[in-house]
């Protein structure tokens, strides 16, 4: 024993002479101090630098981007002043449709199914393999934002990156219509795409509002008896209306898309909601019965303030013995991936997500 005792005191001693080498800053101080019990962290200001040596230059530039100004704190007094808002957002949106979907390869036509409007997007040349298959797409926007044309980049996107036949579901929105209005919108194309096509062949995607409604309208789907379709992929899905979840502290005034759940998102819930408590599973779908969903895959990002939305989403799949993949980027705030379509990290991202759907859906 006399060998290990001796050893120990050299270890111990060593240590005491390299003390000072290892001695605390002032701010590693203050920090151990303040966080000494248990609770809640106390964490010090900081500016957090972009991270250029891990993501390409293109989405450093945009991670350098100040916060979107009037969409992401706009708290309108009324409903006129909501709907001035939202127009004037959505013709600058609109504007960028036809020069992304000339990029992307990809044509748009209107129409209406079951009485509500959709665009129609399709790639110019369709491989055979997806000639059979129909993608549904619920745009994203805080149920508010995204009217019109404006709603269809998304949409553009996979059918450009995925080479399918993508609908886009022009959903109503509140002032003018909030709850149900556009879970009832988006059933009614559903139903009207399964009454065309195998439900084996068509997929449900969305972003944001457009994950949380696709996760909403697959437990509207089981109760009600409707076919689910082959996959879906709720991408940074607002799955929970409610400020619940680590990601929307940690990540408050990070996220330069979303910037905080205070600012129009609060309200935009509310506005949606319109009296209706936010956990009921067709607002906040994280609240509902995941079992028997399809194949699912999410998508993510390190500064996103729905990354907790995203993961809890993820663990509940899993949790229900659903397939599931998760797929976070590094420096992504919410949705980049949908915002600019042509950076590498997002046409990866729609890569993988129409890699996804296409392993699971019929030919």
């Amino acid at each position: 024993m006399r060998p290990v005792r001796s050893a120990t005191l050299a270890l111990a001693l060593s240590l005491c002479t390299l003390a000072p080498a290892y001695a605390q800053s002032p701010l590693e101080q203050v920090e151990g101090d303040a966080n000494k019990g248990t609770g809640p962290r106390t964490v010090p200001g900081r500016i957090i630098p972009v991270p250029t040596a891990t993501v390409s230059p293109e989405l450093a530039a945009t991670i350098a981007k100040p916060y979107r100004a009037l969409a992401w704190n706009a708290n309108p007094p009324d409903a006129a002043a909501w709907t001035a808002l939202v127009n004037h957002l959505a013709e600058g949106a609109a504007a960028a449709q036809p020069g992304w979907r000339e990029k992307l390869g990809v044509t748009m036509t209107t129409g209406v199914m079951a009485g509500v409007p959709v665009f129609i997007l399709q790639p110019k040349e369709m491989p055979a393999e997806n000639r059979n298959r129909v993608l549904l797409n619920l745009h994203g926007g805080g149920y508010v934002y995204g009217p019109g044309e404006a709603g269809t980049g998304e949409a553009a996107a996979m059918a450009g990156y995925g080479h399918f036949k993508v609908i886009e579901v022009d959903y109503r929105m509140p002032p003018a219509a909030p709850y149900p209005a556009a879970m009832d919108d988006a059933m009614a194309v559903y139903k009207a795409v399964l009454a065309t096509t195998d439900p084996a062949h068509v997929a449900v995607f969305g972003t944001s509002t457009g994950g949380g409604m696709t996760l909403a309208l697959m437990l509207r789907a089981k109760a009600e008896g409707v076919p689910l379709p082959a996959a879906i992929a709720p991408g940074t899905p607002w799955s929970d209306l409610t400020d619940s979840g680590d990601s929307y502290q940690t990540n408050e005034w990070l996220d330069n898309i979303l910037v905080s759940y205070q600012g129009y998102l609060g309200h935009a819930a509310k506005l949606y909601a319109n009296g209706r408590d936010l956990k009921d599973p067709q607002l906040s779908p994280i609240y509902g019965d995941f079992h028997g969903f399809p194949p699912a895959i999410l998508t993510t990002g390190t500064r996103d303030l729905f990354l907790s939305n995203t993961v809890r989403t993820h663990r509940k799949l899993r949790q229900a013995g659903v397939e599931a993949e998760l797929q976070v980027f590094e420096g992504f705030s919410h949705a980049y991936y949908t915002i600019d379509p042509f950076i590498p990290e997002s046409r990866e991202a729609f890569g993988e997500i129409a890699q996804f759907l296409s392993a699971h859906l019929a030919k």
